[in-house]
């Protein structure tokens, strides 16, 4: 699993496993977004295992698949509500980090957030599409 910090309240990840829980809560992560669908190849770990392992540990997890670079209007506000009610640090992951890039992309536009999302991202490997 690699996370990229994209500020510091929010970070994207490849894939996470449940044994990876404890580590993401020593890392102050407070919410977990998984927008890897189940079933999709190379998927090691259902949602519900990681929402029970996350929830465990007294984490937020939300499941808000997204399949390929494809982003529904009612999964980009579901991500926009997370993330904006969020206490802490949120954690959002797929299989390479880059759905969950642009998803939170999406979600502070949809949300008016101020944040300079181009700038943020342009710090790391990630392209917005």
């Amino acid at each position: 699993m690699d996370i990229t910090k994209i500020s510091d309240t929010f970070a994207v990840a490849t894939q996470i496993l449940a044994q990876d829980m404890p580590m993401l809560k020593a890392q102050g992560m407070t919410t977990i977004i998984n927008n890897r669908p189940d079933g999709e190849e190379g998927h090691p770990s259902s949602s519900a295992q990681l929402q029970a392992a996350a929830e465990a540990l007294g984490m937020a997890y939300h499941f808000i698949p997204v399949v390929g670079m494809n982003f529904p209007q009612a999964a980009v506000s579901e991500m926009a509500q997370v993330v904006t009610q969020s206490s802490s640090k949120v954690l959002a992951f797929c299989r390479t980090g880059n759905r969950s890039i642009n998803m939170w992309a999406r979600a502070n536009e949809l949300a008016d957030s101020g944040v300079d999302v181009s700038t943020l991202v342009a710090k790391t490997s990630f392209k917005l599409i």
